[in-house]
C-alpha cells in the first residue's frame, strides 16, 4: 500500500530511526553509523548497522535491512499499516485507515475476531457436558476454576463440525475459518474442525489478541500436543505461551518452561512470570522476544536427558543475546508442574527456594559434566578436565573463566595454570575455526554462489556489480537520476532483480517521489529483497561530485550485453562479429 508522499515525508522527518531501533538493540557509535547485535539472528559479534543519514539499517550477518517501517514489521510482526500507525502515534500525527484501504490489515483483524470467538466457544464447551472429561482432567491436575478462567482454557468437541457450524452460524465464511487454521477441507469438500476432542490453550499476544491455540488430546491421538499452524497473525517460532501475563508481572526475570501446564501450575502457585515455548525447540525469534522484555531468565526445563539437552541449547542462545541465565535442577520431579503437585501446599515455598539457589549457566553445565565422570579414575579425570575447559572456553568473561579454572584445578588436583593453558588452546582453535567459516561465507557472498535474490548474478558477476553500483549511485544521488535515465533504459540491465529495481527507481523519478528506501519498499518488494537493496545502497559509494564512476558502470553493462549477444555464435552474422572485435580494439 502506498501512502501520500506528503504524509510519509512528514512522518520520516519526525522519526529518528536510531532512537526506535535503540529500544530493541544496544547500539554503539561507529563513525557516522551505529552498530549492535542483530535482533533477527543469534550472533556474538555485532554485524547490525544503523545508518541515521539515510534512515536505514542493514545486518551483514543475516541480510535483513530496510527503513524503520521494515524494522518494526520484522521485529513486531506488524503489517504495513500497523507499523505506520505505530510510528504516527509516536510522532503525534493523525493516521486513519478505512476498511478498504488495506486488505491484508483487515484480514488480520478478521482472524483475530474469529480466534476470539473460537476461544469463547471452546471455553463454554469445557463447562458443558461434552467437556466433562477435559474438566475432570484439569481437576485432577489441581487446576482451579479461577485459574482455568484466567487462561481461558477450553475444550474442542469430538464431533468434528461443532466449531465450524458455530462460526458459520455467527457470520464467518469457510474461507476465513480455514485461513485461521481452525478448520480444513476434506476430499469431498466438507469443512472439518482442526481440533477435536482436545483440551484447548489459547495463545494470546501482548496486545490481548488470541492469535492461536495449543491443544492436548483427551484420547489416544498422536501427537499428544498440536498447535495452530502459521497464519497471517501467528508464527509459532516467534511467540511464547503466557507472555501476555508474564509481561504484566512487571518483573525483570522470566521463568522459561517447556509446557503449558508448567506455566499454569506456576501461575497458580504465585509465579506470574512464567512462559513456555510452543512445542518445539527454543528459536532465535523467541529468544529475541524474551530479550526485549527482561534481562534475566530462569531455565526450568524437564529434568530428563532430552530436557537437559534442550536446556543446554537454550542457554547458549540466551547468553548470545545478552541475557543473564540461571538454571533450575528440579529434584524428585520431571518438571515444575510435577514438582508443585508432589509437594502440594509446600510446593510454592520449595520452588521459590529452588530459584533462589539455582545455578548460573556455567555452574549448571560443569555440574552436569562432572556427574558423568569418576574423578578417582585418571582417565575420567582427563575427560572431565577437557570437557570442563571446552565449556569455559566459550565464556566471554576472562575473570569468570579464571574463577572456574581455580575450581576445576582444585577438584581435579592439578594446577590452575594447566587448566588455563588448556582453555586458551581451545579458544585459539575455536577462533581459527570461526575465521575459516567466516572466510568461506565471504567467498560465497562475493561469488554469489548462494544468491537466491538475484540468482543470475553468479553467471554475470561483472555486470551485476556494475548494476549494483549504478543502483546505489541513483539512490544516493537522486538529483542526477533524470540525466542517467535519458540515455539509459532499465531493459539494458542484465540480471533480472537489478532490472526490476532500476525500473522502480525510474518510476519513482517520473512520479516525482522521494528517492529513499522507504519509498522503494512500497513497490512490492519482499523483506529479503528490501534487505538486498539496502545493502546495495549502503555498500557502494560512488563519487557524488562526478558522473565518471557511473559512466564506467554503464560502459561495463554495455560490454556485457554485447558478450551475451555474441555468445551463440551460430546466430550471429560475420559482419557483427567483425564489428564487435573492432569495438574491443578501440576500447
Amino acid at each position: 500500500m502506498r501512502l501520500s508522499e506528503d504524509f510519509m515525508t512528514e512522518l520520516k522527518s519526525r522519526i529518528d530511526i536510531s532512537e526506535i531501533i535503540g529500544e530493541y538493540v544496544d547500539l554503539q557509535q561507529k563513525g557516522k553509523n551505529l552498530m549492535g547485535l542483530c535482533p533477527f539472528h543469534s550472533e556474538r559479534t555485532p554485524s547490525f548497522c544503523v545508518y541515521p543519514a539515510n534512515g536505514s539499517f542493514y545486518c551483514f550477518g543475516c541480510g535483513a535491512g530496510g527503513d524503520v517501517i521494515t524494522f518494526l514489521r520484522l521485529v513486531e510482526h506488524y503489517d504495513y499499516i500497523e507499523a505506520v500507525k505505530n510510528l504516527a502515534e509516536r510522532a503525534g500525527m493523525d493516521f486513519e485507515v478505512s476498511e478498504e484501504d488495506n486488505a491484508i490489515h483487515q484480514k488480520k483483524l478478521l482472524i483475530y475476531k474469529i480466534n476470539r470467538d473460537a476461544a469463547k466457544f471452546y471455553h463454554s464447551s469445557l463447562l458443558k457436558e461434552c467437556g466433562k472429561e477435559a474438566l475432570s482432567y484439569l481437576k485432577k491436575r489441581n487446576v482451579s476454576l479461577k485459574t482455568l478462567k484466567h487462561f481461558g482454557l477450553g475444550y474442542s468437541p469430538s464431533t468434528g463440525y461443532a466449531l465450524v457450524d458455530y462460526l458459520k452460524k455467527i457470520g464467518y465464511n469457510s474461507e476465513d475459518i480455514i485461513l485461521s487454521d481452525l478448520a480444513f477441507k476434506t476430499r469431498n469438500g466438507k469443512e472439518v474442525d482442526r481440533f477435536r476432542n482436545r483440551l484447548m490453550f489459547p495463545i494470546i499476544d501482548v496486545k490481548g489478541n488470541v492469535i492461536a491455540f495449543g491443544a492436548r488430546t483427551m484420547g489416544k491421538d498422536m501427537p499428544k500436543y498440536i498447535n495452530t499452524s502459521d497464519t497471517p497473525v501467528f508464527k509459532k517460532s516467534s511467540n511464547l505461551f503466557s507472555l501476555n501475563f508474564a509481561k504484566k508481572s512487571g518483573k525483570n526475570e522470566f521463568i522459561l518452561t517447556e509446557g503449558y501446564m508448567d506455566v499454569i501450575s506456576l501461575y497458580q502457585a504465585g509465579f506470574d512470570n512464567a512462559v513456555a515455548g510452543l512445542g518445539t525447540a527454543l528459536t532465535v525469534n523467541q529468544v529475541k522476544l524474551l530479550a526485549r522484555n527482561v534481562d534475566n531468565v530462569v531455565v526450568s526445563y524437564d529434568s530428563d536427558l532430552p530436557g537437559q539437552k534442550a536446556a543446554n541449547k537454550a542457554i547458549e542462545m540466551l547468553k548470545d543475546n545478552g541475557l543473564e541465565v540461571k538454571v533450575l535442577s528440579i529434584p524428585k520431579a520431571k518438571d515444575p508442574d510435577e514438582f508443585l503437585q508432589t509437594y502440594g501446599k509446600d510446593g510454592a515455598v520449595k520452588f521459590k527456594n529452588l530459584i533462589e539457589n539455582s545455578k548460573n549457566d556455567i555452574e549448571y553445565k560443569l555440574s552436569n559434566v562432572k556427574s558423568s565422570y569418576d574423578l578417582s579414575s585418571p582417565n575420567d579425570k582427563v575427560k572431565y578436565i577437557t570437557a570442563a575447559c571446552e565449556i569455559l572456553a566459550k565464556c566471554r568473561n576472562s575473570v569468570e573463566r579464571e574463577i572456574y579454572a581455580i575450581k576445576i584445578s582444585e577438584e581435579a588436583n592439578i594446577s590452575k595454570d594447566s587448566v588455563m593453558l588448556q582453555i586458551n588452546k581451545i579458544i585459539k582453535k575455536n577462533r581459527k575455526k570461526s575465521e575459516k567459516i567466516e572466510f568461506k561465507d565471504i567467498q560465497k557472498t562475493t561469488s554469489a554462489l548462494n544468491d537466491n535474490i538475484n540468482p543470475e548474478k553468479r553467471n554475470h558477476l561483472r555486470a551485476a556489480i556494475a548494476e549494483e553500483s549504478l543502483i546505489s549511485y541513483i539512490i544516493n544521488n537522486p538529483d542526477v537520476a533524470n540525466t542517467i535515465f535519458k540515455s539509459f533504459s532499465p531493459e539494458k540491465m542484465i540480471t533480472g532483480f537489478n532490472k526490476r529495481v532500476i525500473g522502480v527507481l525510474k518510476d519513482i523519478v517520473s512520479e516525482g517521489k522521494t528517492m529513499d528506501i522507504s519509498t522503494i519498499s512500497q513497490y512490492g518488494f519482499s523483506f529479503e529483497e528490501i534487505g538486498r537493496i539496502t545493502r546495495i545502497m549502503c555498500s557502494y559509494k560512488p563519487s557524488s561530485g562526478t558522473l565518471n564512476t557511473i559512466e564506467e558502470c554503464l560502459k561495463v553493462i554495455e560490454e556485457e550485453n554485447e558478450k551475451i549477444k555474441l555468445k551463440d555464435v551460430s546466430s550471429v552474422s560475420e559482419q557483427d562479429v567483425m564489428e564487435y572485435i573492432k569495438n574491443l580494439k578501440n576500447k
